[in-house]
């Protein structure tokens, strides 16, 4: 199920992203995009995806970014799907996990591995519109704006920190595939944005000398504040 393409850890001392996908990509282009801009401080290490056929494969291979494919069919349990892949971001010395179009609930085998370290985006100003249809939800109810959130994955879902949101106006005349077309447009801005700053806050900070340990899996991090 691990592509051919895998490759060595990084040699950089940079974090290292994982992005987990299901599907066409498009935020994975845009973070991948601002990973290459140095917008964001960081390495793509590995993009994850559970569906053979999914576009976001191709987005990385183009990039030159190792794919592994872990197909959710040939796996027993949600359970044993998550010891999966938290065995690869372990392989691939993962420091941040992003949840871009994950079609998938995580359990917390993944969560407690890499607790405060998984981001999601929702369409939807949570905690208004968790879960799934969040944008007909916001059609059914006649919202006049909905919009994106960037959160931190707890077990429960789409109830972890916000960390980012912006609006999106609901036209008159929308339906699901122009709003979340708009949606989606603005996701792209601001989840590079957001993965940016959250790095910031769990990397190297200077601050009253002092020495303190940051959780990460398998890696022991210390980070010196002066």
């Amino acid at each position: 199920m691990i592509s051919n393409n895998l490759s060595q850890p990084s040699q950089q001392n940079l974090p290292q992203l994982a992005i987990l996908a299901s599907g066409n990509g498009s935020n994975f282009q845009a973070i991948a995009t601002a990973v290459n801009q140095q917008k964001i401080s960081a390495e793509i290490g590995v993009v994850i995806y559970n569906n053979p056929h999914a576009y976001v494969q191709l987005r990385a291979q183009k990039l030159g970014i190792p794919t592994v494919l872990l197909d959710h069919r040939q796996f027993a349990s949600r359970e044993d799907l998550d010891h999966a892949i938290v065995q690869t971001l372990q392989q691939y010395h993962i420091d941040l996990v992003i949840m871009a179009g994950w079609m998938r609930i995580v359990t917390p085998v993944l969560i407690s591995a890499y607790s405060d370290r998984i981001l999601n985006i929702h369409p939807s100003l949570l905690p208004s519109f968790p879960g799934n249809r969040a944008v007909q939800q916001a059609l059914d109810y006649g919202v006049k704006v909905t919009g994106c959130t960037v959160h931190l994955v707890i077990p429960e879902v789409d109830r972890g920190k916000i960390l980012a949101q912006a609006p999106v106006p609901v036209l008159p005349d929308d339906t699901v595939d122009t709003l979340q077309a708009r949606i989606h447009a603005v996701e792209h801005e601001i989840y590079p944005q957001a993965i940016a700053e959250y790095l910031l806050q769990i990397n190297t900070v200077h601050q009253d000398k002092k020495t303190y340990s940051l959780p990460s899996v398998g890696i022991d991090k210390t980070v010196t504040l002066d």
